[in-house]
C-alpha cells in the first residue's frame, strides 16, 4: 500500500514527445516510466494525510525557489502559497510549448481572478531575457515569466523538481499542478490543451466550488 501511494505522482506524469526528446525514444516511455517509478517507491517517505481529501496519495511538496520576471522582479514560489499553480517549464524557441501558449492565456483570463496562476519557468537557448520580454509583448503573455537572476537558477530549480518528482525534467513543455498547500498533485510531459487542464483543476477543486479552483 505503501509502495502504491507513493508512486501515484509519477503515474500521473503523462508522457509524450516533447522538445529535447527524441521521437525513437517514445516506444520506451513507458518502461523509463516504470523504472522511476519503483525506485521512487523504494526512496521516498510518503506524505502524512492532510485536511484535503482531494489530494492524490503520494501527492510531494513543491521545493522554494526565487527567480525573476522579464522586468527584473523577484519572485518566490513562498509567494504563491494559497494559489493553485500551473508550473510550466517551456522555452522561447520549443515549438510544442507555442502550441498551448494560447490555452494558457485562456485559463490565466478566466482563473486567475480565483486564484489560479500560471508561471512560466523559462528555459533558454542562447536568446536573452531582453528576447524573452519581446516574445511576451508578442505573444501577449498575460501570465508569470519568471528567468534567471544573474547566473543558473532555472537549471537549479528544474534540478529540484526532478528530484521532487522523482523523474528528470529533460522535456518540454513539463508542466506540474501544484495546490493550494504547495503540493505537487499532477503532472504532464509534452502539450496539452486547455480542457486537459480544466479537467486537472476540477479534481483539486473543493466539492462546493463552481470553479475549477
Amino acid at each position: 500500500m505503501k509502495n502504491f501511494q507513493t508512486v501515484t505522482i509519477i503515474s500521473c506524469l503523462i508522457l509524450s514527445v516533447g522538445c529535447g526528446q527524441k521521437n525513437e525514444n517514445k516506444s520506451s516511455a513507458a518502461e523509463q516510466s516504470k523504472a522511476v517509478s519503483e525506485k521512487v517507491a523504494k526512496n521516498n517517505t510518503p506524505q502524512k494525510p492532510t485536511a484535503s481529501p482531494n489530494r492524490p496519495p503520494g501527492s510531494t511538496p513543491a521545493p522554494d525557489f526565487t527567480l525573476a520576471t522579464t522586468t527584473g522582479e523577484l519572485v518566490s514560489m513562498s509567494d504563491l502559497k494559497g494559489k493553485v499553480i500551473l508550473l510550466n517549464f517551456w522555452g522561447t524557441w520549443c515549438g510544442p510549448c507555442r502550441m498551448e501558449l494560447p490555452d494558457f492565456i485562456k485559463l490565466h483570463n478566466k482563473y486567475n481572478k480565483d486564484g489560479l496562476e500560471i508561471v512560466g519557468i523559462t528555459i533558454r537557448r542562447g536568446e536573452s531575457i531582453e528576447d524573452v520580454a519581446k516574445f511576451q509583448e508578442q505573444w501577449g503573455l498575460n501570465y508569470l515569466l519568471l528567468n534567471d537572476i544573474n547566473g543558473n537558477e532555472v537549471s537549479e530549480v528544474t534540478m529540484a523538481y526532478s528530484r521532487a518528482i522523482g523523474q528528470m525534467i529533460n522535456g518540454i513543455p513539463t508542466t506540474l499542478i501544484i495546490d493550494r498547500e504547495g503540493f505537487i498533485v499532477n503532472g504532464f510531459v509534452g502539450p496539452r490543451r486547455e480542457q486537459v487542464f480544466f479537467l486537472s483543476l476540477i479534481h483539486i477543486s473543493e466539492p462546493t466550488r463552481r470553479t475549477p479552483i
